[in-house]
């Protein structure tokens, strides 16, 4: 810094005002400083600045797995916000692992991060309290918090459900089946309490054939389809709880001689032929409403925990307006 202020012919004070995008300095000022920098090749010393400022301008987001297209949009809300406050983001993935949650999470606690963005893979987060109570921002996505009391930002997975399956019985659909996630996973047991309410609505009762929790893995969805679609009184419609899911199911039914009604989660669900019904969610609006909350606990804001949830729609597209054809 001693060399760009030579240089420019200002004093240590400005350099560092330029450097940090403080006011108080001429354009013209700002220019020569900049030209001395760009010269010399002078980059910010942000170890010394964190030592100074005790805030390192990086939040870490931890995801359940980064190649799951539903994260794409909601990683890139959470960078765009965190680029506007001037924070870098670092991200990873925890596989669903809570033990490699876990370790993550610490990892880039230890690494000083101002804040964590966590879609949660456990269900116990008391190992995040001493981090909490030492100053690191915390806000939870998709799924709340398991045993600590911490602001969450979720999708309306319970409504969501029970509009997608009310939307089917209004259809003529009786027999329904439910193909979801693991059940120790806040999405899938909420997903399926909405199922349940629905057929409640409707009067209808629910054989325990017609649910089926479990691994998204291709193998598991195809044999549950497989076997709700098969036998004396198969399913009319399919209810896929993920996206996941639903692409598995989508190529049960596209191997099916007879049609079968079809509402779920899938990005290119537009692009078939029927389009295929879904619940949409707005992984984008569940990102930027996070990060805006982990910013405003940064800024001090000390309000009780939230939970906030955002609502989903019902995109008919063809898929969902079947009618009931029994085998």
């Amino acid at each position: 810094m001693k060399d760009v202020a030579a240089q420019a012919g200002v004093g240590l004070k400005t350099v560092s005002r330029v450097v940090n995008g403080e006011p108080g300095v001429t354009p013209e000022t700002e220019k020569r400083v900049q030209e001395a920098i760009e010269a010399l090749g002078f980059r910010r010393n942000d170890s010394a600045r964190v030592l100074r400022k005790g805030r390192t301008a990086t939040v870490g987001l931890i995801l359940e797995d980064l190649a799951d297209p539903f994260y794409g949009p909601l990683s890139r809300a959470v960078e765009e916000v965190a680029r506007a406050h001037g924070a870098l983001l670092v991200n990873g993935s925890s596989a669903e692992d809570p033990a490699r949650e876990r370790e993550l999470a610490l990892a880039l606690c230890a690494r000083r991060v101002d804040g964590l963005i966590v879609i949660p893979a456990g269900d116990d987060h008391r190992y995040l309290e001493p981090e909490i109570r030492a100053g690191v921002a915390t806000v939870f996505v998709d799924r709340p918090a398991g045993r600590i009391d911490a602001d969450v930002v979720l999708s309306d997975n319970f409504g969501g459900a029970r509009t997608g399956v009310a939307h089917l019985v209004a259809g003529g659909h009786r027999r329904i089946g439910f193909i979801g996630d693991h059940p120790r996973i806040h999405t899938a047991t909420e997903r399926l309490r909405g199922f349940r309410a629905a057929m409640t609505d409707a009067g209808l009762a629910v054989a325990d054939s017609w649910v089926s929790l479990g691994s998204t893995s291709p193998g598991r969805v195809t044999a549950a389809a497989r076997d709700m679609l098969t036998g004396p009184e198969p399913v009319t419609a399919l209810f896929a709880a993920n996206n996941r899911v639903t692409v598995t199911v989508v190529r049960v039914l596209a191997a099916l001689d007879r049609p079968v009604a079809l509402v779920g989660d899938f990005e290119l669900a537009d692009l078939l032929r029927p389009g295929v019904t879904v619940v949409a969610q707005d992984p984008a609006a569940l990102g930027r409403v996070a990060t805006d909350r982990l910013f405003q606990r940064l800024a001090g804001a000390a309000a009780p925990p939230a939970r906030i949830e955002l609502p989903t729609r019902l995109v008919p597209r063809g898929s969902g307006e079947l009618p009931p054809v029994s085998r």
